[in-house]
């Protein structure tokens, strides 16, 4: 029965998990499209800086959540077994 409930558990756990971390990514991608959205209409001439600038930052976020993601996963198989 404990077996039973720890194999549940790691699943719901693993797929928790997973979905904190996307939902943070989607809300952090938002923001950082906003922001550089924001800073081009103030000063349309350093468009491409700030647009440099927010695709390493979403690259770095996306890193971040493959990462995030594959710990949950781990977790779902580690608690399985």
């Amino acid at each position: 029965m404990l077996a039973e409930t720890n194999f549940w558990a790691a699943h719901l756990s693993a797929g928790v998990g997973a979905g904190m971390a996307i939902i943070g990514v989607g809300i952090g991608m938002g923001r950082i499209a906003a922001s550089a959205n924001e800073g081009i209409a103030r000063q349309p001439e350093a468009a491409g800086d700030i647009r440099g600038a927010s695709l390493i930052f979403a690259a770095m976020l996306e890193g971040a959540t493959l990462f995030a993601v594959v710990v949950a996963l781990l977790l779902q198989t580690k608690g399985a077994a």
